[in-house]
Formats: C-alpha cells, structure tokens, sequence
C-alpha cells in the first residue's frame, strides 16, 4: 500500500478499490484523552465549528451541500485518541471531496456568532447522551472504571468548559494540533494522481506536534459498584474489566473472546440470558482497545428486579472463558474473520481502519489483523481471560 510524507509533514496513505465510490478521510492525532481540565472538550468542539464556514464557502450549508449535492457523505466523529472527517463520493467528484476537506482545515473563520451557537449544539447533545441511557451507560461505565487514564473522562467535555469557550482560546487549540505532521490523510479508491492532488490542496505548514504521555493506570485492586437511578422503565447494567491498548497482543485474543461471548444471537450471553431466560432484550459483549487504554464489558438492559440475577450470570459467563473449549475458540476466530473482512468491504470502513492502524503503529497491520486473529490459540484465551477478568467495575442505571 503506498504511503508517503508530503515535505510539510502529511502523511498520506493511499488504498486502491475497485468501484463506483471513493473516500477521503483525515486523521488528526488529538482527541479528549490529551486535554487537560481547562480543555475538555475543545478536540470535540473543533469538530463541530469546522463545518460552519471557511473564506470560500462560508456557511454550514454552502460547505456540507458541497458533498451532499453530488450525493456524498461528509461526517466526522472525534474520540479519545482521535479526531476524523471523511468524505464519500463517486470517483468522479475525487478533486472535489479533496478540496472541501483541506478547505476546512485552512480557512475555517471561526466567527464568533457560529462559536457561541455550536456551544449551544453541543450542550444539546450531552443531553442528549445525558438522557439516552444506551449511551450514558459507557460513559458511567469509564468513569467509575479508570482511575488515573484520561479515558475516564466523556469524549464531549465538560459543560463549564463548554460555555466559557472564546474565538482565542479554540483558535489556539486549533492551531497547536491541527499541523500537517500531526494528520494523516488516506484516500481509499480507484483514482490516479492522489498524491499530486492532496499536495496541491493540503498546503498547510509543518508545525511543532505537541508532546503527549499518559498517566500509569494502575490495576484494580476491589470491585468498583456504582447505581444511579434514572426516570426511565428499564435498568441498563455494564460489568467489565480494564484490558490493554491495542498495540499489546493480548488485544487480538480479547477479540476472539468477544466473539464467543457476544456475537449476534448465538454468543453465550445472549444465549444464557435472552434466549434462555429471557431477562433482557439488548445483551452482549464490548470490546474497547485503543491507543493508550482498553477495556472489556458485558452489558444488558433489563427490569430493575433481575440486577442481582443477571450480574450473577454475566460473572459466571466470564468465568467460564477460562475453561474455554477449541470449538467455543474455533467458532469465535471464524466469527471475528467473516465480522472483520465484511466490514472493511465499505471503502469508508476501511479509510477508518487505515487510519486507526497507521495511528496505532502502521496501516499494512489492517492486513495482519486476519492472521493474527488465526493464531489465537485455547491456551491464549485461557490466559488471558484468568489474567484480566478478576476486579470489576459495575454500574448500574436503575429504572423504575
């Protein structure tokens, strides 16, 4: 897969796909584990503010109808590690989605009237996390499960951040961590002259790419247990395990695990509490491994009188991972290949998959993620189950 540095830094990757559609999509290495108390939220913020207006096209709609117009998509989501915007279109409007993109992030005005209405946007949605249990539920979950990460913090911020936002202050993060070393742009398609193009466009110049480091997490030492009653019918429970970053191998084999716990209808959550007993109507597993943190959780929503039963069998559904069996193992490494190669079938997946790997350490490991996955041996999910799956942190969101 070819894979260049522009002179200004731009790392630009580069994935041939057959078809109609073709993906441009920029990383920028900052996301909320990197802010400090006095930033939550600004990486999250700056998502936003970038599509209400450059010199060119200065208003929200003359930049998003840009894409919209010919039919595209343009979107953009910002994690704890990472911020993105990608652009789909057909293949003929290439040149185009390359313009709007690097417009964005040279000559966005940041006028203070967008400013102060995003705020309000933006207040609106952590409401509506606030309030849509299925969503607040990890955001419980990750506060009461880290103790020193950053990662125990909402990706949206914090709302007294929020409000007292000024045009200096988000300019300023902007331009410390929106420099052409610090962004990786990857174009998944059928194209010619990718490299020629996104030069052309991407004219920012190198700047100083900010130190970042992490403080130790250190391991659970006693169950954490948290309840927290909401106005809502039904009761949203999480148990899970703080794991590893992706980068360790032991990643790949939480993976398989996730595969035999909660795939579809067939997991052994699902299986023992849905099917069987018919406790819950959602029920499964999470796996999260990231740049600098991971976790694995099993979740339900379920009536308030079943918190007790339904926490005994996840714990028991856990625990029979270290007695895992070859077929539990073979089906779950089948199950994690077909899942993985059907998703990265979207050009827009795979653009997201480029990236998330080049970001971790390099994009070819997305060819290696398969193999990996086919050397996962019983003896590795036995391991690393009795390893990590010992103190854990539950929350429970009570209903009435």
């Amino acid at each position: 897969m070819p894979k260049v540095v522009l002179p200004n830094g731009l790392t630009v990757l580069f994935h041939p796909k057959p078809g109609a559609a073709v993906v441009v999509e920029a990383l920028i290495k900052v996301g909320s584990n990197v802010e400090s108390a006095s930033e939550r939220g600004i990486a999250h913020f700056l998502e936003h503010i970038l599509f209400e207006g450059t010199e060119k096209r200065p208003t929200n709609r003359a930049i998003t109808n840009e894409i919209e117009r010919i039919g595209g998509d343009f979107n953009a989501y910002t994690t704890g590690d990472r911020t993105c915007f990608h652009i789909k279109v057909l293949k003929k409007h290439f040149c185009l989605a390359v313009d709007v993109l690097a417009d964005i992030f040279q000559h966005s005005l940041f006028n203070p009237a967008d400013i102060a209405k995003e705020k309000n946007v933006v207040l609106k949605e952590i409401d509506m996390v606030y309030d849509e249990p299925r969503f607040y539920q990890w955001i419980l979950f990750q506060k009461h499960l880290f103790t020193k990460h950053p990662a125990r913090y909402p990706t949206y911020g914090d709302r007294a951040v929020i409000k007292g936002l000024s045009r200096e202050k988000v300019i300023q993060y902007f331009q410390r961590h929106y420099v052409p070393n610090n962004m990786v742009v990857v174009v998944v398609g059928d194209v010619r002259k990718w490299k020629e193009e996104i030069q052309r466009h991407f004219r920012q110049k190198k700047g100083t790419v900010p130190r970042c480091s992490f403080p130790r997490e250190p391991p659970a030492r006693h169950h954490v247990e948290k309840k927290e009653k909401k106005n809502i019918v039904n009761t949203y429970l999480v148990l899970g395990y703080k794991t590893v970053p992706r980068g360790h191998p032991d990643s790949y084999v939480l993976d398989v695990i996730n595969g035999i716990l909660g795939r579809g209808q067939s997991g052994r959550l699902f299986t023992e509490i849905r099917a069987k007993k018919g406790l819950a109507y959602e029920v499964g597993s999470q796996h999260a491994a990231e740049l600098s943190a991971g976790y694995f959780a099993a979740y339900a929503s379920i009536d308030r009188k079943n918190i007790a039963t339904v926490k005994k069998m996840m714990v028991a559904e856990l625990e029979k991972i270290k007695t895992a069996s070859e077929q539990d193992v073979q089906e779950a490494k089948e199950f994690v290949e077909g899942d993985y190669l059907l998703e990265v079938e979207d050009p827009q997946k795979l653009a997201d998959q480029l990236l998330f790997w080049e970001q971790i350490n390099n994009a070819a490991l997305v060819q290696g993620y398969v193999p990996r996955i086919r050397k996962v041996a019983v003896r590795d999910v036995q391991r690393v189950a009795k390893k990590y799956f010992r103190k854990y942190a539950c929350v429970v969101l009570e209903g009435k």
